[in-house]
C-alpha cells in the first residue's frame, strides 16, 4: 500500500528532474533525439511496419483463423493456447518485438484469447527478428558471421523453452475459473469461437471464411484501416525509442550511468563474469541496439561478449517494455508475468550461449555459409521468405502432432 501511494510523487520527481537535466544539456538531449529519430527512421520502420500491415490484412481476412485451426493441435498441449497463438509465434519470431505483443493484444480484442492464454503467448513470442540478430549484431557489431548459428539456437531455443514453461502460469486460475470460484473471470477456452473445429482442412476454411464475413470489410477500407493503425503504432514505437534514448544521454551527463556501470561491474565481477561487460547491460536494460552494440566493442573474452548479447537480446530493454506495455492497454493483460519471462528469457539465452559455445563455434562456420548477409539487412522480402519458411514449419509439426493423436485414440479405443 505504501509502494501505491509513493508511486506518484516518486513518478513526478523523476520527471521533474529529467525535465531539469534536459533545460541544462539541450544541445546533448538534441543529439540523442536524432540518434533515436535515425534508428527508428533506418531500422525499425521498414522492418516493422509491412509486418504490422500484413498482419492486420491476415486478420481482417481471417487467416488468422484459418492457420489458428490448423495449429490447434501443436500449440494447445504444449504451450497451453490455443492455435491462433502459433501464427503470433511465427510473426513475432520473423518479425521482432513489438510484432508478438501486437499481435495478441488483437487476438485479445477479438475474445481469442484470454487473459492467461495472452500472457502465455506474449512470454515467448517477444524476441529479436534474425535479419538483426544475425546481420546487424553478427555482423555488424560482433563482426563475426559465426557468431550468427549460436546467437540463434541460444536465443530462440531459451525462448520456446520459456514458452513451455509459461504453460504452468496460471493453472490454479484457469481452475478456479473453470470451477465458477472466480466472479466475472473468463473460462480456460472462452475466447475460441464456437464455430471453430479443429483437426480437419475443410474445418480450418470454414473457419476462415466465418471470420471474413463477421468482419464484412471490403478490401480497401482493410487497407486503409491497416495502414492507418500500423502508422499510429510506429509512430508510439519511434517516440519511445527516441524517449529512451534522450533519457539515457541525460542520464549519463548526470553521472547516474557511471554509477550504475561500476555497480553493475563489481556485481559481475562477484559471480566471476568480465567487468567490462557492466557498460553493455547497463546500456542495453534500457535500449537494445546500443546494449548489443555494446556487447561487440566490450573488453572481455568473446564467449562472455556473446552471452551478454544474447542476455540483452533476450531482454529487450526498458524501450521494448514500454512498446508492449503501449500496446496492452485496455486489454487486461498483466506486465509481471511478461517481466518475470523476459528475465528468465535473459538468463537462459546467457547460460545456453556459454553452454554451447565450443559444440556451436565449432559447426559455425559451415552453418554461417547456408545464409549471406547483404547490405539491406531489414528487406521486408527476407523477413517474408522467413515468415513462409517457419509457419510451414509449425504447420507439418502440428499436422504431425493431430495424426499421433489420432492414431493413439485408435490405438486405445477398445476392440469388439
Amino acid at each position: 500500500m505504501t509502494l501505491n501511494k509513493l508511486r506518484g510523487p516518486l513518478l513526478a520527481l523523476g520527471l521533474a528532474v529529467c525535465m531539469l537535466l534536459l533545460l541544462l544539456h539541450p544541445e546533448a538531449a538534441l543529439g540523442a533525439a536524432l540518434r533515436g529519430l535515425a534508428i527508428w527512421w533506418d531500422v525499425l520502420f521498414p522492418s516493422l511496419f509491412p509486418f504490422f500491415v500484413i498482419s492486420e490484412l491476415m486478420l481482417g481476412f481471417g487467416v488468422v483463423h484459418l492457420f489458428g485451426a490448423l495449429f490447434d493441435p501443436l500449440m494447445r498441449p504444449l504451450f497451453r493456447i490455443p492455435g491462433t497463438g502459433g501464427f503470433v509465434m511465427a510473426m513475432g519470431y520473423v518479425s521482432g518485438y513489438p510484432v508478438g505483443a501486437r499481435l495478441t493484444a488483437k487476438l485479445r480484442e477479438q475474445n481469442l484469447l484470454t487473459r492467461v492464454e495472452g500472457e502465455r503467448l506474449v512470454a515467448f513470442t517477444t524476441s529479436s527478428d534474425p535479419i538483426f540478430l544475425l546481420g546487424a549484431v553478427s555482423v555488424g557489431f560482433f563482426q563475426n558471421a559465426a557468431l550468427g548459428p549460436c546467437l540463434a539456437v541460444a536465443h530462440y531455443g531459451s525462448g520456446l523453452l520459456v514458452g513451455l514453461l509459461m504453460s504452468f502460469h496460471g493453472r490454479k486460475e484457469e481452475a478456479g475459473a473453470a470451477l465458477g470460484s472466480i466472479p466475472g473471470q473468463e473460462t480456460p477456452r472462452s475466447g475460441k469461437p464456437k464455430h471453430q473445429k479443429t483437426g480437419g482442412l475443410g474445418a480450418a476454411f470454414a473457419s476462415m471464411a466465418e471470420a471474413r464475413r463477421r468482419d464484412g470489410r471490403t478490401l480497401g477500407e482493410l487497407l486503409k484501416g491497416a495502414v492507418q493503425s500500423s502508422l499510429h503504432l510506429i509512430i508510439v514505437v519511434g517516440g519511445l525509442v527516441v524517449f529512451f534514448t534522450v533519457l539515457m544521454e541525460l542520464l549519463n551527463r548526470a553521472g547516474v550511468m557511471a554509477f550504475l556501470f561500476s555497480v553493475i561491474g563489481r556485481f559481475l565481477s562477484l559471480f566471476g563474469f568480465p567487468g567490462g561487460l557492466a557498460e553493455a547491460i547497463t546500456s542495453g536494460f534500457f535500449e537494445v541496439t546500443l546494449g548489443a552494440k555494446g556487447a561487440g566493442n566490450a573488453a572481455a573474452p568473446l564467449p562472455f561478449k556473446a552471452a551478454a548479447a544474447a542476455f540483452i537480446l533476450s531482454w529487450g530493454g526498458l524501450s521494448v517494455h514500454a512498446q508492449v506495455a503501449s500496446i496492452w492497454n485496455g486489454t487486461g493483460l498483466r506486465y509481471m508475468p511478461f517481466m518475470a519471462a523476459r528475465f528468465l528469457h535473459a538468463f537462459l539465452a546467457a547460460g545456453f550461449t556459454l553452454l554451447l559455445w565450443r559444440p556451436m563455434m565449432d559447426a559455425s562456420p559451415a552453418l554461417a555459409r547456408l545464409w549471406t548477409p547483404v547490405p539491406a539487412l531489414y528487406s521486408p522480402a527476407s523477413g517474408l521468405e522467413l515468415l513462409c519458411l517457419l509457419l510451414a514449419g509449425t504447420l507439418l509439426l502440428s499436422l504431425a502432432a493431430a495424426t499421433a493423436g489420432r492414431l493413439l485414440r485408435l490405438l486405445r479405443r477398445p476392440r469388439s
